[in-house]
């Protein structure tokens, strides 16, 4: 027998229940650590594997399609941030935190100066 549409659940875990999971109060304290420990984590293990898509933003502006089809190698393009501005850290396209340009290695990394709370995150996935 089929499930109807209306009963059928969404593969994507709605954003109230993932902020219950995210903000969960403490267990009472007859509970051990270690137990609380083993609860929060299989509460959360299928979130775990999930890829994310991850993206730094240094800044934007718009141009004519003129510019672009006029762009060459040396071409500088002005962009509306300014130079010491914090980067903009994205997963899945959603703003997550503030970050300065760091090296690691021979690669850059960011270093985050600003985190948007879980609570703000969360509303922001629906």
């Amino acid at each position: 027998m089929e499930t109807p549409k209306s009963e059928e659940k969404s593969a994507r875990p709605d954003p109230e229940e993932l902020k219950e999971l995210l903000e969960k109060e403490e267990p009472s304290t007859t509970t051990n650590s270690a137990e609380r420990s083993s609860n929060t984590s299989r509460d959360l293990d299928f979130l775990y594997d999930i890829p994310l898509q991850v993206s730094v933003e240094v800044g934007r502006t718009r141009i004519l399609l003129k510019e672009l089809l006029s762009m060459s190698e040396g071409y500088v393009i002005e962009l509306e941030k300014l130079a010491g501005e914090p980067l903009d850290l994205y997963v899945n396209d959603r703003l997550i935190a503030h970050g300065e340009a760091v090296l690691v290695g021979d690669k850059f990394g960011i270093r985050l100066t600003d985190v948007i709370s879980k609570s703000d995150r969360v509303e922001k996935l629906g």
